[in-house]
C-alpha cells in the first residue's frame, strides 16, 4: 500500500462545498459537476457539519422534501473523517468498515483539508477483474441514442450473428446468463421431471441448478487427471450403471474447466453410442479450441458465460450456440416468455424472462472484438507466473491437453507438500491483498447434492476433483494484470508455502 500522502490525498474542489442555505437542486448540480461522488456540508467558519452523498439527497426527496427545498432538512449525522496523522491503511480500515468510498481529512481545527478516494489507497489484486475499451462505449451510446434499451434490438440481433460467425456455428441465442442458457439447453432437450442427467462435479453449481430447476436428478462424474474435466472412464461406468437399471441419462453436461476442453473425443464416442445429447458447459472456455474447433462448439448444445469474471464480459449474460435451427429456434421462443406470434399475448406453455438486453449487447460486441487479445494476454499471465515459479517445485500447473489451446481462463496449480493447507495459503495470501481462491468444491461434496450418485475416475473410488479440490488454487489472472502485480503475487505465494 501507497502510504505517500501526495499521491492519495486529493485537493477538495470548490464546487463539492455546500451550505445549508443551499437547495437540494443545488447540490446535486454539484455533485454532477465535480464528478466525485461526495459533498462536504460546512458551517459558515469552514468546520464540516456532515459529507452528502447522491444517496442522502434521494432519502431526502423520497421523505416528501422537494427539489428546491434547502439542506437545512437535512440531519445532523456524525461525519466518517480521518486525520492527518492517519495511514493510508488506517484510512482503508475505516472505508471498510463503513462501507464507504471517500473520507475528508480533516485539520486539527476540524476543518476539511482533503479527501481520500479508495481507488487511490485500495491496491488489492483482484483474482479476475473486467477489461473494457472503447469499443463498447460505442455501441452501448448508439443503443440510448437510438432508444433500443429493451431487451431487443441491433446490437442484440448483430452479437448473435457475429459470436456464431465467430465461434463458426450456425446459431447463437443471447440470454441473461450462462445459467440460463443451460437450463434452455437441458429444456429443448426434452429434460423433464425424474429424468436422469450426467454432470460434470468439479464445477460451479451452476452447471447442476438448472438439472434442479426441470425436477431432473443429477448424476455427478468424476475428473481426470490430464484435463480436470470429465473422466470418460467414469463416464463410461455411470452410463453402464444406468444402462444395467434401464434408465438412460437425458443429457450430459460436460464442463470445460478453467478455460480448457474436455476429452471429447471419447467423451463423444460414449455419448453417441447411447445417443445421448451433450450440453458442452463453456462458460468459462470461450476462445479455447479442441483441435479445429472452439470450444461450445462440439456438444449439441453450447452455452457461454459473459459475467464480469469471464474472459470477455457483458457485466452479466450468457449465450446458447447449436448448429440446430429447431432448438435454437426454440430456445429463443422460451427465453421471451413463450409467447405466441399472434397479436395479442397467447401463451401455451410455460417461458421464461431470459432475453438480453440490447444495451448489455452493445457491450459484448466491444468485447468479442478483443476476444482474441484477451485470450493471449490469460495465456501471457499463466506462462510469467511458470516463469516466475519455477524454482517452486511444489506448484504443478493444471496440464494443458494436447488435443487443443487453454483460455488459461484462471491460473490453476496444485499445491504439492506434505500437509498443505490450501486454506491457511489463501488467507496468507489474502493478507496481503492478494484475492485467490481454492479451486471449485467439487458438486457431489456439496451439502445440497449429497443425495445424488457420483462416479469415480477410478473403479477403486479414488476421487480426482477431490484430490484437487484439497490442494489446488486459483491465482490472480486478469488479462490486464501487470508484471509487477504479478511478481507480488509470486513472492507472496513462494513466502506463504516454504517450510
Amino acid at each position: 500500500m501507497d502510504n505517500n500522502k501526495s499521491n492519495w490525498l486529493k485537493t477538495i474542489k470548490n464546487d463539492q462545498y455546500i451550505f445549508r442555505s443551499d437547495t437540494v437542486a443545488k447540490a446535486y448540480e454539484n455533485l454532477n459537476s465535480s464528478a466525485k461522488g461526495i459533498l462536504l456540508l460546512i458551517d459558515s467558519s469552514g468546520m464540516l457539519i456532515r459529507t452528502v452523498t447522491d444517496g442522502d439527497l434521494r432519502r431526502l426527496l423520497l421523505s416528501g422534501s422537494s427539489i428546491n427545498d434547502t439542506l437545512s432538512l437535512l440531519t445532523n449525522q456524525e461525519p466518517v473523517v480521518a486525520g492527518t496523522e492517519d495511514s493510508a491503511s488506517d484510512i482503508l480500515t475505516k472505508m471498510n468498515r463503513f462501507q464507504i468510498s471517500q473520507i475528508p481529512i480533516l485539520s486539527d481545527e476540524k476543518k476539511p483539508i482533503g479527501i481520500v478516494y479508495r481507488q487511490h489507497i485500495d491496491n488489492k489484486i483482484l483474482l479476475s477483474t473486467p477489461h473494457m475499451g472503447d469499443m463498447e462505449k460505442t455501441y452501448v451510446s448508439k443503443a440510448f441514442s437510438t432508444n433500443w434499451v429493451a431487451p431487443i434490438g441491433p446490437n442484440l440481433d448483430a452479437f448473435e450473428i457475429e459470436l456464431a460467425n465467430k465461434m463458426q456455428v450456425r446459431y447463437a441465442v443471447a440470454v441473461s446468463s450462462g445459467t440460463a442458457a443451460i437450463h434452455l439447453a437441458l429444456k429443448v432437450l426434452g429434460v423433464e421431471a425424474n429424468d436422469i442427467v450426467f454432470c460434470s462435479s468439479f464445477t460451479f453449481i451452476a452447471s447442476a441448478n438448472p438439472i434442479i430447476y426441470l425436477g431432473a436428478k443429477p448424476v455427478f462424474i468424476d475428473s481426470d487427471e490430464d484435463t480436470w474435466n470429465m473422466s470418460p472412464s467414469a463416464l463410461k461406468r455411470a452410463f453402464l450403471d444406468a444402462e444395467s437399471k434401464g434408465k438412460l441419462p437425458k443429457a450430459v453436461v460436460v464442463v470445460n474447466l478453467y478455460g480448457q476442453s474436455a476429452n471429447y473425443q471419447k467423451i463423444c464416442e460414449i455419448c453417441d453410442h447411447y445417443q445421448v445429447a451433450i450440453v458442452e458447459d463453456a462458460a468459462e472456455s470461450l476462445g479455447a479450441t479442441y483441435n479445429d474447433r472452439y470450444s461450445g462448439t462440439i456438444g449439441r448444445i453450447g452455452i457461454y458465460s459473459f459475467n464480469g469474471n469471464k474472459i470477455i464480459t457483458t457485466s452479466g449474460g450468457g449465450m446458447l450456440v447449436t448448429n440446430e435451427k429447431e432448438l435454437a429456434d426454440k430456445a429463443k421462443f422460451l427465453s421471451t416468455q413463450a409467447r405466441e406470434p399472434v397479436p395479442w399475448y397467447e401463451h401455451k406453455e410455460v417461458g421464461y424472462n431470459y432475453r438480453m438486453s440490447n444495451i448489455l449487447a452493445g457491450v459484448g460486441l466491444g468485447q468479442l472484438k478483443v476476444l482474441d487479445k484477451r485470450v493471449e494476454a490469460r495465456r501471457n499471465v499463466f506462462e510469467r507466473y511458470v516463469e516466475l515459479l519455477s524454482n517452486s517445485p511444489e506448484i504443478k500447473w493444471m496440464p494443458e491437453a494436447n488435443f487443443g489451446q487453454s483460455t488459461r481462463w484462471l491460473s490453476t496449480a496444485q499445491i504439492d507438500l506434505p500437509g498443505i493447507n490450501i486454506l491457511l495459503i489463501t488467507k496468507i495470501l489474502l493478507s496481503h491483498g492478494i484475492e485467490c481462491r481454492q479451486v471449485w468444491k467439487p458438486l457431489h461434496l456439496q451439502p445440497i447434492f449429497k443425495k445424488y450418485k457420483y462416479f469415480t475416475h477410478a473403479k477403486n473410488g479414488n476421487s480426482i476433483c477431490d484430490n484437487l479440490f484439497k490442494n489446488g488454487i486459483c491465482l490472480p489472472s486478469s488479462s490486464h494484470l501487470t508484471i509487477e502485480q504479478q511478481r507480488r503475487v509470486a513472492d507472496s505465494l513462494k513466502s506463504a508455502i516454504k517450510p
